[in-house]
């Protein structure tokens, strides 16, 4: 799996040594700090140290903290500002002098997590039935059906992402089948037990009870709508945790429903 992760904060190249220590020393720092911030011009130093170093260099370069909330995923419920307050604390400027290499950008964990989570396809469910009689595998009107999911149907998946030196580790799970037939009521606390003579006697978690023959559907078989819906966690080496939007999958299974007819017989006295 790759995917495109654009961090939520990084290091944003400003100017040269030279254009820096001429802003701090000519008064327009002062004057921008009077405007816009409080605290000291000597307080701001700080956050340049030995900028006076580097007052000639016109080749190397500043690098300061950047944020923008655009790269924060729709889903990211965080307040931006409290991240950006957070990245900046942590992240004082840096100076890098001509050929050398820029910070490099880190992810946060909780973007990676739901930048890897948007990458992930989860299959949608697949299931079989019992009863399942006859060439066309019909099951029967009014009987208990035993519905099981099959195949590639997950009851969790997890998936883990790394991004330079922060790792997350995605977790969604499920703890049911969520069916809907057409003609019948389904009842369903998990994803089924697969029906063998032996099974019977302990029962299952999930069955269908149809009122109805699938002969008025086309090709003669009754829609089942089949969901499931997972519940999704992340964790992160930053310590970073926190949950997700419920991710729901959904398809259109058939099942052929066959009714028994019987006739009833009237007792009579006739030899």
């Amino acid at each position: 799996m790759t995917a495109a992760v654009h961090p939520v904060c990084w290091y944003e190249q400003d100017g040269t040594g030279a254009d820096r220590a001429e802003w701090i020393d000519s008064g327009k720092a002062a004057e921008y700090i009077r405007f816009n911030h409080s605290g000291s011009v000597e307080e701001y130093k700080t956050h340049f140290p030995d900028y006076e170093s580097y007052a000639d260099d016109e080749e190397g370069h500043w690098y300061i903290p950047y944020c923008d909330p655009r790269y924060m995923t729709d889903d990211d419920e965080r307040d931006f500002r409290e991240i950006e307050d957070a990245y900046i604390a942590d992240h004082d400027p840096v100076y890098v002098p001509a050929g050398e290499s820029a910070p490099a950008p880190e992810v946060d964990g909780a973007t990676l997590a739901r930048a890897a989570w948007d990458s992930v396809t989860i299959p949608t469910a697949t299931i079989s039935y019992n009863p399942m009689y006859g060439g066309v595998g019909a099951t029967f009107v009014g009987m208990d059906t035993w519905v099981w999911a099959t195949g590639d149907t997950p009851k969790e998946v997890t998936v883990t992402a790394t991004a330079g030196s922060t790792t997350a580790t995605i977790t969604a799970t499920a703890s049911m089948l969520t069916l809907q037939p057409d003609d019948g009521t389904a009842t369903c606390t998990g994803f089924g037990i697969p029906w063998t003579e032996e099974n019977d006697a302990k029962g299952t978690d999930c069955v269908i009870v149809f009122d109805r023959s699938s002969a008025h559907f086309k090709d003669s078989v009754t829609p089942v709508d089949v969901k499931v819906s997972y519940a999704i966690t992340y964790t992160a080496s930053d310590g970073a945790s926190g949950s997700m939007d419920t991710h729901t999958t959904s398809t259109t299974t058939t099942i052929p429903v066959a009714e028994i007819q019987t006739i009833i017989v009237r007792p009579t006295d006739e030899p």
